[in-house]
């Protein structure tokens, strides 16, 4: 790859983006009406106003070839309507690959265009060019901005981003990738039971291997265990490089991938080592799902639906773009909120999760992620029901929820609540003997909850 084109509507927000995945891939940032205005000397509507719509068209064109000549790989942001023409989109896609953001909402585009004044001198063309930008595969639906990492959300673009690293793949995903092997330097077994360091120091071998250096980046492609690992070890390897994170699950997608939580697991619990290390990008194509089996789909819904009660009952659930979005921003809010857990506020994240993981770990890991956090949640929203917290009737409600995506909400047979309190202890949201809970008190009503376990649960 050479270019990476950011396309849209105008207003879509094409140069906030091009810019910040150009400093996360560390490339170069090209704006082509940057390149009009320069070259011009003078603004883009002085142009429309002398020499029409067709001069400003031919300086665009210019602008794209000059852009395309830049030397090296780089981000370019053109204009709303530079690929309209023909030879435009051959030149562009001869030079790389072009990402097109998705139209935003009608009342968000106008208010945009407006506040852009007379530099958007054709006004909202979005409904006009509608089937245009649909051609193109490649699409961003949403993105965020949180410290350290530019998000996107969208279908069709891994392919052609996932070779700007040295990569760490799942092994399922390069089973169904051989073309990602050029790119690969460690395949990750699945299953948490590899979330180990001893396999951290097997991908520390792998990067000395692959030369990998301080100013050097690494790539992860698979699930929350592929990600947690590889930014863990990106975080240790020389102290810290930069990594790029493509989760492939839905699970990872609307959980693990964002927040910047990298680790393994250790025999004492889950997630007791590790590092704050966000990575540098987070592509979440929805693509990657088409190939998951529906076992590994609910998984994802359960933290889906975690989020939905954290905000609220109108928070998405699903696995569109928009969807995926949405629910994320729930995640995503909270983060921004607390991203070191200093202020208490993420705690609200670990709903369902205390208990989830000791049933996981009870389990010896028979029960996915997913199923545990279900479980976890529903005994969490009796647990807050006991202590009066939340209504009677609340726990059956939630997992109601749970059941329709076709989750187990009981503990399985033979596992008692009570015999599950020493592995609560192995909380790290604990002092001593007494845990912080997230407890589940109703939708958008999740509470930080102190629980002393020395007693045994309420």
């Amino acid at each position: 790859m050479s270019k990476i084109f950011i396309y849209g509507p105008p207003a879509s927000g094409k140069t906030t983006l091009g810019k910040a995945i150009a400093e996360a891939l560390r490339m170069r940032f090209v704006d082509t009406d940057a390149i009009v205005v320069q070259r011009t000397g003078t603004s883009i509507s002085e142009i429309f106003a002398t020499s029409g719509e067709a001069g400003f068209r031919n300086l665009e064109s210019a602008a794209l070839a000059e852009a395309c000549a830049v030397e090296g790989d780089a981000v370019v942001a053109l204009g709303g309507g530079t690929l309209l023409k023909d030879e435009n989109r051959r030149l562009a896609e001869a030079n790389g690959c072009v990402l097109c953001i998705d139209e935003p909402s009608a009342a968000e585009l106008e208010e945009r265009i407006a506040a852009a004044g007379k530099t958007r001198p054709l006004g909202n063309k979005a409904a006009e060019r509608r089937g245009h930008y649909a051609s193109f595969p490649m699409r961003i639906g949403a993105f965020f901005f949180l410290e350290g990492s530019t998000v996107i959300v969208g279908r069709g673009f891994a392919k052609a981003l996932l070779p700007l690293a040295p990569l760490v793949v799942d092994e399922n995903i390069s089973a169904l990738h051989p073309e990602l092997d050029d790119s690969t330097i460690f395949t990750m077994p699945s299953g948490e039971e590899f979330k180990t360091p001893a396999l951290i120091m097997e991908m520390w071998s792998a990067f000395a291997q692959a030369g990998l250096g301080r100013k050097n980046r690494v790539a992860a492609a698979g699930g929350g265990v592929t990600g947690d690992m590889t930014g863990f070890a990106a975080a240790t390897w020389m102290r810290g490089i930069d990594w790029l994170n493509f989760p492939t699950t839905l699970l990872s997608m609307v959980d693990a991938s964002t927040g910047g939580k990298t680790g393994c697991d250790l025999p004492e619990g889950k997630n007791l080592a590790g590092a704050f290390h966000s990575p540098r990008l987070v592509a979440i194509d929805v693509d990657f799902l088409s190939t998951l089996p529906p076992e590994v789909l609910k998984c994802g819904l359960a933290e889906m639906i975690k989020h939905r009660a954290i905000g609220g009952k109108d928070v998405p659930v699903g696995t569109e773009p928009k969807e995926i979005a949405g629910n994320l921003a729930v995640k995503i809010g909270v983060v921004k909120d607390d991203p070191f857990e200093t202020k208490g506020r993420r705690i609200l994240l670990n709903c369902g999760h205390t208990i989830g993981h000791a049933v996981e770990k009870a389990s010896d890991y028979a029960l996915s992620h997913g199923e545990a956090v279900a479980i976890g949640c529903v005994e969490e929203a009796k647990l807050a029901a006991r202590m009066g917290l939340a209504p009677t009737g609340w726990p059956e409600e939630f997992a109601a929820a749970f059941k329709a995506a076709g989750l187990p909400v009981a503990l399985p047979a033979g596992m008692e609540l009570a015999t599950l309190v020493p592995l609560m202890k192995g909380d790290k949201k604990k002092s001593g003997d007494t845990v912080t809970f997230a407890l589940p008190c109703g939708w958008g009503d999740v509470r930080g909850v102190k629980i002393d376990l020395s007693k045994g649960l309420p």
